[in-house]
């Protein structure tokens, strides 16, 4: 961010927006901006640095070896700060650090004020930049300000604060401090440092499966962002063997001796397809596949009410993910995300249209050492760039032989042996049911047979089985739709079925 700090403030940028929630972090690069740029300056070029606060005021910081700090009388209150900045000397730096929240609320003088203010500046050379968590832009002031990406600290910086956590608590990285970093990736430097103490009080280390933990927890609070930890293996998954074997054949690309021989990272994955056949969990196993980080966005939190906060709420998520690469970055549910690009203009302002070129230039130029997967139910309304940069899987229904392959999962899941059951007739009279009514009518078959304290058989299985509706009756038309429009479009995920059983059941034609 310091080049391009830099630039904006001598190209006499006189609104800007950081969003960050690292305060001091933030301060300290402008701070260091404003020492660059004064070095081997004339006296009357020099840039002042000012900063504000609600509960300060506004303040001159005057640097040094030991910063010297002179309080401006009487300017806690927002307004009387503003006014302030009028009488202050060209070439001065004024950083507010509570004023975004501010924003929020509709205040016609307020931004009147703002605006006064940032025009003086562009005249005079006065910049001031807003640093806040969140982006509240209002709309009479989008125009009038520049927002900058803050990116979360590097492996560098992050090594920097592990080692002096460490020499503080007179321990050694003991040779796995790569480990520490990739499990720190994605954290401020504040939450970086508070994982490294607690797993030095917790362990008597800096370990990395605690800091990966405290990493979840801290995501998880954006509300944007998820780490799975689930394990789930190639063999939880029942056929899909296609995109098994894809899968597999990938595996090591994402390792430093694949990078040392000069190739990228793998194009992402699509997986589109009937409701409740695997999708998600192909996403979940990508993770035991490659064994990196495995980063879940539900693609609908994305969408905020403020001008801008869809746009940012997509930026936090990718820096985020960029931070902790190499990883996963599954978006599920991508096609309620890209339905509405086409009439954006007309109904939501652009947003989403903003929102889809943003997220096609990033999966293109910004994602390296990232491997997006998207899941989505159907393919119209998700854009061609989109599918072009992907490869698309498609998932159907399961066949007789992966109906087989799901039953025997779904059996040894609940810690019995598929053994003792005749499987193929299992598998037969589920024909048209997907992965998930599978396991529903096993977890019931087991629930009856459990309320009449015994073991479940083929016959209780069966039975729910008659008494449900498989998905290629209830769905048989979208289906029908779905798979016409798949021809051609996307690879199969499964194999052909090369069994024959006749079961009776009328099914959507496949």
């Amino acid at each position: 961010m310091k080049k391009q700090l830099t630039n904006y403030i001598r190209a006499g940028y006189s609104g800007l927006y950081i969003v960050s929630h690292e305060e001091q972090r933030v301060g300290a690069e402008i701070s260091a901006v404003i020492a660059a740029l004064n070095k081997n300056a004339a006296e009357d070029d020099l840039f002042k640095l000012f900063v504000w606060s609600l509960t300060e005021g506004l303040q001159e910081i005057v640097q040094g070896d030991g910063d010297e700090v002179n309080a401006i009388a009487d300017t806690q209150d927002p307004y009387a700060m503003l006014a302030a900045i009028g009488s202050l000397a060209e070439r001065s730096i004024i950083l507010l650090r509570d004023f975004h929240m501010l924003l929020g609320e509709p205040n016609p003088m307020l931004f009147r004020k703002v605006k006064d203010v940032i025009a003086l500046g562009k005249a005079t050379n006065r910049t001031i930049i807003i640093v806040g968590c969140q982006l509240k832009l209002p709309p009479e002031l989008e125009k009038e300000i520049t927002v900058i990406d803050y990116a979360l600290p590097g492996r560098e910086q992050l090594l920097e604060i592990a080692t002096r956590i460490a020499d503080e608590n007179n321990i050694k990285l003991n040779g796995h401090t790569d480990q520490i970093l990739d499990a720190a990736g994605g954290l401020t430097t504040l939450e970086a440092e508070n994982a490294f103490a607690l797993s030095i009080i917790e362990t008597k280390d800096i370990a990395p499966e605690v800091v990966s933990r405290e990493k979840s927890n801290t995501v998880k609070k954006n509300g944007l962002l998820e780490i799975i930890t689930d394990n789930i293996t190639l063999g939880d998954i029942g056929g899909l063997e296609n995109l098994k074997s894809d899968l597999v054949s990938k595996r090591n690309l994402f390792t430093k001796k694949a990078r040392e021989y000069g190739l990228p990272s793998p194009r992402g994955h699509l997986y589109v397809g009937q409701p409740g056949t695997g999708k998600s969990l192909c996403a979940k196993a990508v993770k035991t596949v490659f064994g990196i980080p495995l980063v879940r966005l539900e693609a609908s939190r994305l969408f905020g009410s403020l001008v801008g906060q869809t746009e940012l709420n997509w930026r936090t998520a990718h820096s985020t993910v960029k931070a902790i690469a190499p990883c996963i970055f599954w978006i599920d549910e991508v096609d309620g995300l890209f339905s509405g690009a086409e009439s954006s203009g007309k109904t939501d302002g652009g947003t989403t249209a903003r929102l889809t070129k943003t997220i096609l230039q990033d999966l293109q130029f910004d994602s390296e050492n990232i491997f997006p997967v998207f899941t989505a139910n159907d393919i119209d309304g998700l854009p061609d760039p989109l599918i072009d940069r992907l490869d698309t899987w498609s998932v159907d229904l399961p066949t007789q032989a992966e109906r087989e392959a799901i039953w025997s999962i779904q059996i040894t899941k609940r810690k019995r042996s598929p053994k003792k059951f005749d499987i193929e007739e299992l598998a037969a009279a589920t024909d048209g049911f997907s992965g998930r009514q599978i396991e529903q009518v096993w977890l019931k078959a087991m629930t009856n047979a459990f309320n009449t304290d015994r073991e479940p058989t083929n016959t209780d299985a069966i039975k729910v089985a008659k008494a449900t509706v498989p998905t290629s009756v209830t769905m048989a038309d979208a289906i029908k739709r779905r798979r016409e429009r798949l021809k051609d479009r996307a690879m199969p995920a499964g194999v052909p079925d090369t069994k024959t059983v006749v079961t009776g059941r009328k099914l959507a034609a496949k």
